[in-house]
């Protein structure tokens, strides 16, 4: 099997399908994603979510914020399995998305921890990562305000962003009030689309 171009060892391929039947199943009784979305799972959201993996391959400790149906959370805890090293705290404050969230991680044996809070309150609980992810959950200038306990001042902690078409506009505005490096990574799976790299996050404001 192959996502984006990368080849999924059987054992991964086995839990990603896993998680695609579970979530299939449970998606009938609570939003997950949008419902448009839901004939398209493997394409819209399973391999766009696994870039952040293939970007960051290394088995590091991740905050996913907002995690929602586990994209890219799960999906990362999913490859790091595979690994045997590195961790992810799926945040999110909804409960039934949590309860989710666990079961999939548990069936799949992936790594990784949920913790139904608030994300404003998820540092405290999570403590220090090497790693930031979100998908659709907020403009860029929020989700670094939401990540910004985590890596203000801190060089080796990285934000791994999904962005859509509009993502310079929301770049023009973050630089308004942050300093910070930046690298944008194409996406394989949606045109026009790019993952945010950030890192070296200073205040400006």
């Amino acid at each position: 099997m192959e996502l984006n171009g990368l080849r999924v060892s059987r054992e991964t391929q086995e839990r990603l399908q896993h998680f695609a039947a579970l979530f299939q199943k449970w998606a009938k009784a609570i939003n997950l994603v949008a419902p448009s979305t839901l004939d398209d799972l493997w394409h819209r959201h399973i391999a766009d979510s696994s870039q952040v993996f293939q970007i960051h391959p290394q088995p590091t400790t991740w905050a996913d914020l907002g995690s929602g149906g586990g994209f890219p959370g799960v999906i990362t805890a999913i490859f790091l399995a595979e690994l045997q090293g590195g961790w992810v705290h799926l945040v999110e404050s909804n409960h039934k998305k949590a309860a989710f969230l666990r079961t999939a991680l548990r069936e799949t044996n992936a790594r990784g921890t949920v913790h139904s809070i608030r994300i404003e309150d998820a540092y405290t609980e999570v403590g220090e990562c090497g790693a930031i992810s979100a998908r659709a959950v907020t403009d860029l200038d929020g989700l670094i305000g939401y990540s910004s306990p985590w890596m203000l001042g801190k060089e080796n902690c990285r934000g791994f962003f999904h962005k859509g078409r509009d993502y310079r506009r929301e770049i023009d505005k973050a630089r308004g009030r942050w300093e910070f490096d930046l690298l944008e990574h194409k996406s394989a799976v949606e045109q026009e689309s790019v993952i945010l790299e950030v890192s070296n996050l200073r205040r400006l404001v």
